[in-house]
Parts: structure tokens; sequence; C-alpha cells
């Protein structure tokens, strides 16, 4: 496919938003791949994700923001980001004992599924040291203690502003991070985790929904906020379980949903399909 152009927009809502903006790249010679828009009406706010062939396109990419802010971002109010297709975002990859998600992304990589480049995985433990390996991908093990976990995390953003990461994928990475570091890389830190919380909580959460008998497990990915597993969700998913499941069932179970359900969220998150807006998410499919 050829380079496209990505703008992802939100503002408050107002008449001939839609034409307007695609006025705009029309006059430009641009031609349109993709449209949609969504305007929540309580809120009085717009949104809208319009993609568009550079081939043929009048302006410049460097060109391309400056000219539409002042055309219709400053007039518009319009809260916006551009994107281009061709750009291969640098990933971080956190991960604790748990290889499951790892495996899955590497695998997905390094069959092409994905535009991205992986040039670090760091973990609290040395476990998923020989994977790192395996694929080629610089390993770093950064023990987080209760007691300096101020200096570990400076460390690990050390690590990531040497690498020039765009974002931070937890891979089943069991530490809490501090407001300090989320705000390095706001809306850029995707986590996965079960979907049992708030009801299942601790150490060994399939145990007590076994116990309890439950009908569904899942898994939920959201945006990492200092706000403990309560960030903007992206994707969600379930699936049944009955009584003839045994524990190790459901842990099997709800390690595919965390492994698709994380996936699905990065893939979303490297095609500019997101747009977050008061820790909620607009997803465009």
């Amino acid at each position: 496919m050829s380079k496209r152009a990505i703008l992802l927009i939100h503002c408050p809502d107002q008449k001939g938003l839609v034409a307007k903006i695609t006025d705009f790249l029309f006059k430009l010679g641009g031609n349109i791949t993709y449209l949609d828009q969504y305007v929540d009406v309580e809120g009085a706010r717009f949104f809208m994700r319009v993609e568009w062939e550079l081939q043929g396109f009048k302006l410049y990419p460097d060109a391309i923001g400056p000219i539409f802010g002042k055309e219709l971002g400053e007039p518009l109010n319009l809260t916006w980001r551009l994107y281009f297709s061709d750009q291969r975002p640098k990933v971080a990859i956190f991960c604790s004992k748990e290889p499951h998600c790892l495996d899955d992304i590497l695998a997905r990589k390094s069959s092409g599924e994905w535009e991205l480049e992986i040039p670090l995985i760091l973990s609290n433990h040395r476990l998923l040291e020989p994977t790192a390996k395996r694929f080629g991908i610089e390993f770093a093990y950064v023990p987080v203690l209760p007691e300096k976990k101020e200096e570990a995390e400076k460390a690990q953003l050390a690590l990531l502003k040497k690498h020039q990461i765009d974002f931070i994928v937890l891979a089943r990475y069991m530490q809490i991070i501090s407001e300090t570091f989320i705000e390095q890389y706001p809306n850029k830190i995707i986590n996965i985790h079960h979907s049992f919380l708030p009801a299942f909580a601790g150490a060994k959460p399939y145990h007590a929904a076994f116990e309890r008998g439950v009908k569904l497990i899942g898994a939920t990915s959201h945006y990492v906020t200092a706000d403990l597993d309560s960030g903007p969700i992206i994707e969600q998913s379930t699936t049944p379980v009955t009584h003839h499941d045994r524990i190790e069932d459901l842990i099997r179970k709800g390690r595919d949903q965390e492994k698709l359900v994380l996936a699905k969220a990065i893939w979303l998150h490297l095609n500019r399909k997101i747009l977050v807006f008061q820790n909620r998410t607009v997803v465009f499919v």
C-alpha cells in the first residue's frame, strides 16, 4: 500500500466539521481511504479518524501538520494528532515470570504481522532472558525492591530513553508503576490483566473464582494510569467455563484470553485506531 496519513481528532461538537475536514483534504488532492466519526451527544464531543493516501497529495508530509493546524485546528478548536503509515514505533516489553504474552508478541512480530521494532525487553526477573536472546533482543534485568523502587524506575527510564521507546507493553509485568513514571508515557503504556477484578483480587484469582463457580472468565487491556487497573479500557473478551473445568482449565483459558486481548490492543494502538478522552476510549474499527 502507498504511504498514508492519519488524523485523529476530537473537539467540541459543532456543525460542518466533517465537511470542513474532508473539503480541506479534497482541495489538496487527498484520496480518503478511511473515515469514521462519532459524536458523544451527552458530552457534546466530536471524535474522528480520517486516513488518506499521500500519493498525489499537494503537501509534503512535514507541511501537513502546520497548515492543517493553521487552517482548521486553531479556528475550530481541534485537539488533533497526525501520523504516517510508514512510521515503525519502538516498543519496550516489560515482563516478570509468565511467558505466554511475551511469546505471543514476539511470534507476531517475527511473522511480519506487526510493523514495529522491539529493541528492549525489561524484567524484574531473569527467567525470560533466554527468550530475549533467542530473538536477538536486548534483555535488561532491573530488580524492583520496595526500598529501592525509585532507583529502579530511574534505571528503567534511562533505558527507555536510550532506545528512544515510543510506547510500552506490560506483558504480565507484576509490579505497580509509579505516577512519576506514568507521566513520562501518557496513554502509551498498555497493560493486560484478568477480568476478575475487583471481585477476585490477590495472588490466586483463578482459585478464588473456581471456588465461587464462575461461569465466565476473560481479560481486559487498558492504558495505564495512576489509578491502578482503572485506566481507559481498550479491549475486553470473555470465554465460558462450566463445572467440568478444573482450576488448570481456568488458568489455561484465562491465559489464552490475555494473549488475544493484549494483541488486539497493541494492533489498535499501532494502527492509530484509539482516541482517549476523560479516561474513556473511542476505538475505531
